[in-house]
């Protein structure tokens, strides 16, 4: 299959068996339009690189030791991570009813074959298209907040949202960085917490980071051509730039 995309989209793939990993890889390098960024050997290690790479597509075997490819998703749902398009491999099919409830894009069977793995490509292919071209509805955006609240223990702390250095969510938790204080927000996902900053001076990093571009005290080169943010707060925070924001860094910043 000839792609005609100019820009190849990013995946992992997790899979405990390392030749069907390799087999897997040399599939989509012999069909093009997929760059392999990571490889996982278990679903702990597909979890991290998710967050870390942030991918276009992971291809994640159901059955791994310690986390398995459907627990992957689970757990990425339950951090509201945003998902990359998920394809799952396996060479049952009892798990594909469970596969498309979490929302999987596909479901292919090992052994993998070329001519149905270029199907599944061709389909990503179109999604993500669709995700970047495709406007988005207009809707009203909420009045700027003058004022952050920040829960540190008992307190509720007042600070100017031009003070927040960053801010970061796990497990559902967004956690608020100034120059004063280090607590958590009521917002639920950073996309409210966004919605209530100045856009030109917030920038959403990475799924799990918004910043504050002025904030920033060094861009450090990292894996696979992505960048960390060292952060000018006391513990001067490093933080990670997803592979598609770090193509948009290099751009802002000439890199």
């Amino acid at each position: 299959m000839k792609s005609r995309a100019t820009v190849p989209m990013s995946a992992i793939i997790a899979d405990d068996e390392q030749l069907a990993r390799e087999e897997l890889r040399f599939l989509l390098n012999e069909i093009g339009d997929v760059e392999v960024i990571g490889m996982a050997t278990n679903g702990l290690e597909a979890f991290d690189l998710i967050q870390r790479l942030d991918p276009a597509l992971a291809f994640l075997d159901i059955q791994m030791p310690g986390l398995d490819g459907l627990g992957v998703v689970r757990r990425l749902k339950d951090g509201a991570i945003d998902l990359p398009h998920i394809v799952f491999s396996t060479a049952f099919e009892e798990h594909a009813v469970e596969a498309f409830r979490l929302q999987a894009m596909d479901y292919i069977l090992k052994p993998v074959e070329k001519e149905r793995l270029e199907e599944t490509v061709e389909r990503a292919r179109r999604m993500v298209g669709d995700r970047i071209t495709e406007p988005l509805p207009v809707t009203p955006r909420p009045a700027a907040f003058n004022r952050l609240v920040v829960k540190s223990g008992a307190r509720n702390l007042i600070v100017d949202p031009q003070e927040l250095i960053y801010a970061t969510i796990e497990d559902g938790v967004i956690t608020l960085i100034t120059a004063q204080a280090e607590g958590q927000s009521s917002f639920r996902t950073l996309e409210e917490l966004q919605s209530a900053l100045d856009p030109d001076l917030f920038w959403r990093a990475h799924r799990s980071y918004v910043v504050n571009v002025n904030r920033i005290r060094e861009v450090v080169p990292w894996f696979k051509s992505t960048y960390q943010l060292k952060m000018d707060d006391k513990k001067g925070s490093e933080i990670p730039v997803s592979r598609m924001q770090s193509r948009h860094l290099r751009e802002m910043l000439n890199l």
